[in-house]
């Protein structure tokens, strides 16, 4: 969602910040261009322990987050997330290639807003999905 200002001491848009919390290289690149060109503000982060430490300097909208991770997997980013007062009301989609019904209920059990099987949408169906999640926070 962009605004417009007409007083140059307000900046002229306002963009929604996502946080993408993946590790494939190629996918978070690929994802953060759609994401901008959609116009998001996005931050990247490739594993579980650089997203908590994004959020010292970047409020997101927003975290698209990837459950198999370096250092620190999704799952235990939730949990600290859920038990931070300052960040556990950021909205969360899970993006992942787990899709057993385990692993969806426990991503349910922290409060996530979607929970997105990788394989099974296409890059644009992905994006589309997260706009229209963050269409709904406004």
């Amino acid at each position: 969602m962009e605004t417009q200002s007409i007083n140059p001491t307000i900046p002229t848009t306002t963009k929604r910040k996502i946080l993408l919390v993946e590790d494939e290289a190629f996918l978070s690149s690929l994802l953060a261009l759609k994401l901008e060109q959609e116009g998001f503000e996005v931050e990247k982060a490739m594993d579980g322990e650089e997203a908590f430490t994004i959020l010292e300097r970047f409020t997101p909208d927003l975290i698209l987050l990837d459950l198999i991770l370096p250092k620190r997997n999704g799952f235990e980013y939730l949990e600290m997330l859920r038990n931070d007062p300052r960040f556990n009301k950021i909205p969360v989609i899970i993006t992942s290639n787990l899709g057993q019904d385990s692993d969806v209920e426990r991503g349910k059990t922290f409060g996530v807003i979607e929970y997105i099987i990788k394989n099974k949408l296409s890059i644009d169906e992905l994006i589309e999905k997260v706009s229209s999640e963050v269409k709904k926070l406004s």
